[in-house]
């Protein structure tokens, strides 16, 4: 009982710490009133353009759209010009704490080698780029020891500039399995909490969904088959059971919480399909019945385009191991096929890019991979809008432009249904109404309009 007080106390007194703690310096000095104009905006809802592009912002929020929106009082204007106003991007599958160097010997050295402290501040400059490239809020499936639920942490109290992150902290396997850290090394390398998401067994498996849960996850992340990055397992093989499967949704259903299954094989994929995993992650293999399994099912796809094209850039450098090189290049016809498939069925597609297997700021180059795949330029902005917000479980607040919303905006130049490739020049950030960035034009007091 004394030691239950003692640690209410400390609580109330952290509690207390972190409510006066003082906010980032953007957040102290944003106004409270923004009147963003554009020659035009995305009606993410509707897959349209509207014009001219006119966002009302005050307190964080969205407080009026449209030409005739009523301007408060002492509101600063941003004129934006021949430009497209949209919501704040999101990608559904980051690695914010990962990035690869020139040399992936040294990187696995310098992964054994630097602390905790030096791997969370290394990833500082990743979730800025991230921000900065439009991308207001990130799946972020899978990081070491918590740190990414420190990232959201600080980022939410406003200590750190980054995206709003929804965290899965360590991805959940089988032994040997894409999930274990230590399928490469020899046994006795690691301490125990360096495979902390592995375990065996339906009731093993559903121990670790708490444990992530006690922790801190926002949602669980599960390995089905093997991975291209991995070694000692082969990318199409299906490495849980159905009845794994099944323990680690139900469990994380039950509390409330989503699952991301990472599934290059079609069997490993429908097994997570049938569990009822909420996304599938890569699925370079997925065939025709897991793509119809998915349809039936409402199973959102996360294609991420992006990661198999930094891998083949890498690869064609010379800067991976052979066994990786060969696995990138088996699935890379396999994988466009999936993606062409899965849009023809019309299965739910969200935007993902595995950003830290390539450079974090990158993102935006997801779109023209998915359109060059065959969605529509503006179903591909809904991809990671709108749609990615129903996936995270944010369309309350995030995913679209409308009054009550959080007031995340970005601005591209000129009209990007016309050419995609205008989302990967955003010049302007502005996430819950604070401008994160502005490359161009000024911002004035409001006049007299």
């Amino acid at each position: 009982m004394r030691r239950a007080l003692l640690l209410g106390s400390l609580l109330l007194s952290f509690s207390a710490t972190a409510a006066e703690a003082p906010k980032s310096s953007a957040a102290k000095e944003a106004p409270k009133s923004y009147v963003l104009k554009a020659a035009r905006l995305f009606d993410a809802k509707t897959g349209r353009l509207v014009t001219p592009g006119v966002v009302v912002v005050q307190g964080g929020k969205v407080a009026a759209v449209g030409q005739g929106a009523s301007v408060p009082a002492g509101a600063r204007v941003v004129e934006l010009g021949d430009a497209t106003l949209l919501p704040g991007f999101m990608d559904a599958h980051t690695h914010l704490t990962g990035e690869p160097g020139d040399d992936w010997r040294q990187d696995v050295i310098d992964d054994l080698q630097r602390t905790i402290p030096e791997q969370t501040l290394e990833s500082l400059p990743k979730v800025r780029a991230t921000l900065m490239a439009g991308f207001t809020t990130v799946r972020n499936l899978g990081a070491p020891d918590f740190i990414d639920v420190g990232l959201r942490n600080s980022i939410r109290r406003g200590t750190v500039v980054g995206p709003r992150i929804l965290a899965a902290t360590v991805g959940l396997g089988s032994t040997g399995g894409h999930c274990d850290g230590g399928n490469s090394f020899r046994k006795g390398t690691f301490v125990e909490e360096s495979t902390r998401g592995v375990a065996d067994g339906p009731e093993a498996l559903r121990a670790k969904v708490r444990e992530n849960l006690k922790f801190g996850a926002d949602l669980i992340k599960v390995c089905a088959t093997g991975g291209v990055l991995s070694l000692n397992s082969d990318v199409d093989s299906p490495q849980l059971t159905q009845a794994e499967l099944d323990a680690i949704v139900d469990e994380a259903h039950a509390r409330k919480r989503k699952v991301a299954a990472h599934a290059h094989g079609a069997e490993g994929a429908k097994r997570a399909i049938r569990a009822g995993v909420d996304s599938i992650e890569h699925g370079s293999m997925l065939d025709d019945e897991a793509l119809d399994l998915m349809t039936r099912k409402g199973t959102w796809y996360v294609p991420t385009a992006m990661a198999f094209q930094g891998v083949k850039e890498r690869a064609d450098q010379g800067k991976m191991p052979e066994e990786n090189i060969r696995k990138v290049r088996a699935v890379d016809e396999a994988r466009k096929q999936a993606l062409r498939k899965a849009i023809a069925k019309g299965v739910r597609i969200a935007f993902g890019t595995d950003a830290g297997v390539f450079a974090h700021g990158r993102n935006a180059g997801e779109f023209a991979l998915m359109v060059e795949a065959g969605l529509p330029a503006a179903e591909a902005l809904r991809a990671a809008t709108v749609n990615a917000a129903e996936l995270l479980g944010v369309s309350a607040t995030l995913g679209t432009l409308e009054p009550g919303k959080l007031a995340d905006v970005v601005a591209v130049p000129g009209n990007p249904l016309q050419d995609i490739r205008k989302t990967e020049a955003v010049f302007f950030v502005m996430k819950e109404g604070v401008i994160h960035r502005h490359d161009t034009a000024t911002v004035a007091p409001n006049a007299a309009r």
